[in-house]
């Protein structure tokens, strides 16, 4: 999704270009009804099996390659096709010296979609945000409803997810002042879905087997979703719901935070060991996850309703 502005961009200077799309097969769905895009072509991480892909990739003589992801994977793909190539500059080094020496040299660097379309020259981003296209019906079980707030309580790393029973305190709070709750999320996420779920039956659970599509057409519905910094925080994001998210061991100078859209990011700016990973943990390596468990329900409760009144 971080890619579309630059998509869009591309598609808008230049009409009558065409745009291929390589991604890993299990993101198909985020790019699958992106009208600016010509053809996806989807690999997996069986180097072998992308062996014919590749063939078929080199058959086509792109004219431009662009590689955003820029890791061993892609830089081995790119390798052997044609054609003119420029890459993503990763800040790998500033990544590593604020982690590990805390020493800041990202303090200005801009979001990850600017970041992505820095890569071609000249090349200007309109003012809107993320996109991300569903064919979907909301669900039946929110499509009359009013005052939706939806909770995304997963993400992939431990040290990125406000604990599970912070969401359940939040979730009553809300209840108690008359906004209906939608849980959504992932495979991945079914496990902490349904603790909430079991401690507040009230909760509409819309976790799913990673359908994004129908997870986008329900949040479009909510007044504003509370996530942690995982990719349905940039689900919200794309569908122009308002996003509240909850920061621990990640930062904002990294770029992977709500693009161009109405948003608020909480955290615990009072720690020296934050941030202790680019990507997140499976567990805090001080024993304390004060990044996380210092911002507390109520508080986070009272920062929704003001962001929900500020238009």
């Amino acid at each position: 999704m971080l890619t579309t502005p630059l998509i869009r961009a591309l598609k808008t200077e230049n009409p009558d270009i065409k745009i291929d799309f390589l991604l890993r097969s299990e993101y198909k769905d985020l790019l699958i009804k992106n009208p600016h895009i010509n053809e996806l072509h989807l690999f997996t991480r069986n180097d072998f099996e992308n062996l014919a892909l590749v063939k078929s990739l080199r058959s086509r003589n792109y004219d431009l390659i662009i590689d955003l992801q820029n890791n061993f994977r892609s830089r081995g793909i790119i390798s052997k096709l044609t054609g003119e190539k420029v890459r993503l500059d990763k800040k790998s080094f500033q990544k590593i010296l604020l982690v590990k020496a805390k020493i800041n040299l990202l303090k200005n660097a801009p979001a990850i979609p600017i970041r992505y379309a820095n890569v071609i020259d000249g090349l200007g981003l309109d003012n809107a945000g993320l996109d991300l296209f569903t064919d979907k019906d909301p669900s039946d079980k929110i499509r009359t409803l009013e005052n939706l707030i939806g909770i995304c309580p997963g993400a992939r790393h431990f040290t990125k997810r406000w604990p599970a029973e912070y969401y359940i305190q939040l979730s009553r709070f809300l209840i108690q002042n008359n906004f209906n709750v939608v849980l959504f999320g992932g495979k991945i996420d079914k496990e902490i879905c349904e603790q909430i779920s079991k401690e507040i039956p009230e909760v509409i659970n819309l976790q799913n087997n990673d359908d994004i599509l129908q997870t986008a057409a329900d949040m479009k519905l909510c007044n504003a979703v509370v996530c942690n910094d995982s990719g349905l925080m940039h689900a919200a994001s794309a569908v122009g719901t308002k996003v509240l998210t909850i920061f621990g061991s990640s930062v904002k100078e990294f770029g992977f935070v709500p693009y161009n859209c109405k948003s608020l990011i909480l955290e615990n700016n009072s720690l020296s060991c934050r941030p202790c990973s680019h990507i997140g943990r499976e567990s805090c390596p001080e024993k304390h996850f004060y990044c996380m468990k210092d911002i507390k329900p109520y508080f986070v409760f009272n920062e929704l309703l003001k962001f929900l009144k500020n238009d």
